[in-house]
């Protein structure tokens, strides 16, 4: 069994930016000669995400609308009060998708559908660095 850790680093405008990172994430499965086995994503922060979706231009707009309805970012929340920093609506979003996210690997391959990518979602409202750590657990086939 081996283990690879390794770190994708995004640029990111905030105020819901979705990134595909999916071909990011692949050359990392492939750099790491992992054939089979299991893959682990982290993103560091308390307001980004990680998910997998079909990832094209409408979804991805019905995504942020969708979000925007359930946790709306023109309102006060307590978070606000405390810190001054006008963000408790992305802390929220971020806890509702998880920062982690996990897919099997076979025969070299991450196990995603046809129409599945992974996704990254930064929720600040303001530009970020977010760092992803990248790690695989596994061995050849």
């Amino acid at each position: 069994m081996k283990i690879r850790t390794a770190r994708i680093t995004e640029t990111t405008q905030g105020f819901c930016d979705i990134i595909d990172i999916t071909d990011k994430v692949t050359a990392q499965v492939q750099e790491g000669q992992i054939t089979a086995g299991l893959m682990t994503l982290f993103v560091s922060g308390s307001t980004a995400a990680l998910t997998t979706i079909e990832y094209e231009p409408g979804l991805v707009q019905d995504l942020k609308e969708f979000v925007e309805k359930l946790i709306p970012s023109d309102r006060r929340y307590h978070h606000d009060a405390r810190w001054g920093d006008d963000n408790g609506f992305s802390h929220l979003r971020a806890s509702l998708f998880g920062p982690s996210l996990q897919v099997p690997i076979e025969r070299g391959r991450l196990v995603l559908g046809s129409w599945q990518q992974i996704i990254l979602l930064d929720f600040d409202n303001r530009p970020r660095r977010r760092e992803i750590v990248v790690q695989i657990i596994g061995g050849r086939e």
